[in-house]
């Protein structure tokens, strides 16, 4: 049987082709540490590989909205603080008052009082990042305005968000939100931070209604209604800081396991696609060796061929 020189070098291209495909596959196994670089090499292994990449990019999702959450947490934290230390003083000052206090200082407690309601507006203004933290999910507006009369004091404060919250989702099944609308009267919902009328809260109304009794000279309304108005708000206040210290430890413990289970599912991915890369640097080694062997061959032979057709007649 005669083969012709076509065939020989049909075969030798086929050849050379093939061992470079196998060397081209075997670097990038190597490059990449995976084993399986298209589903012809393992259609079970490459579909079990697809669904764990899903689920990583799923938990690298819900560890960005952790992240996110978490910034969120303690920018409102160092808010309800501020708030809280406010409240604080301003029981100092109620329980200072009775009725052997001089208007002087019942005068002079007004007017600390109507700066700690300025500060308070101040700090409940405050941003995180863009976006303002305590207006409910309408985030780009200052969510409260103080209006004052001709001598300075605070007429009233003005709440200008929502009772809304913006949950986001840290694993498959759980939303959660870290955020805490200003004031909430609507009896559902998140609660509010110095308004809810569910708590009997409302610190803005109670510190001006203390305001106007300092500067009436009214010991008793001040010791008789105020203080008990401004506890509930203290209590209020205490809710949201213990709250708060609640939902930053659940946000850790959710991290932690979400770091947990990302390892894992990167040595899972890892057993499913993952190349033995001694064995693959052998492979690769040998598929090198193999093909400039062809090479070498390759060349010897055509340059024998090559001689043999120039004695033919």
């Amino acid at each position: 049987m005669r083969v012709t020189g076509n065939s020989f070098t049909t075969a030798l291209i086929d050849q050379l082709n093939s061992l470079a495909a196998r060397q081209y596959r075997l670097q990038n196994e190597a490059a990449s540490g995976m084993r399986i670089q298209a589903p012809s090499d393992d259609p079970t292994g490459m579909q079990q590989a697809l669904d764990l990449q899903a689920e990583t990019a799923s938990v690298a999702q819900f560890t960005q909205n952790i992240s996110t959450l978490q910034n969120r947490a303690n920018a409102a934290y160092s808010g309800i603080s501020s708030l809280q230390t406010i409240s604080n003083r301003i029981g100092d000052l109620v329980t200072g008052v009775d009725g052997t206090t001089s208007a002087t200082a019942m005068q002079a407690d007004a007017t600390e009082v109507t700066q700690l309601i300025q500060q308070a507006v101040q700090v409940l203004n405050a941003k995180n990042g863009d976006q303002y933290i305590f207006g409910g999910t309408a985030t780009g507006q200052p969510p409260f305005t103080v209006t004052t009369d001709a001598n300075g004091n605070v007429t009233g404060v003005t709440y200008n968000g929502n009772s809304e919250v913006t949950k986001s989702q840290i694993d498959s099944s759980t939303t959660l939100s870290v955020d805490v609308p200003g004031e909430n009267n609507t009896s559902s919902g998140a609660r509010g931070l110095v308004a809810d009328s569910r708590y009997g809260a409302d610190f803005f109304n109670h510190l001006i209604a203390l305001q106007n009794d300092l500067l009436a000279g009214d010991s008793h309304a001040v010791t008789t209604t105020d203080a008990p108005a401004l506890q509930k708000d203290a209590d209020n206040l205490n809710y949201h800081v213990a709250n708060n210290g609640a939902i930053q430890a659940r946000l850790t413990a959710a991290a932690s396991l979400l770091s947990s289970r990302q390892s894992g599912l990167q040595t899972s991915l890892t057993n499913v696609a993952g190349a033995d890369m001694t064995q693959t640097l052998v492979q690769l080694s040998q598929a090198q060796n193999a093909y400039q062997a062809a090479l070498q061959s390759s060349a010897t032979i055509l340059q024998l061929q090559t001689s043999l057709l120039a004695y033919l007649p």
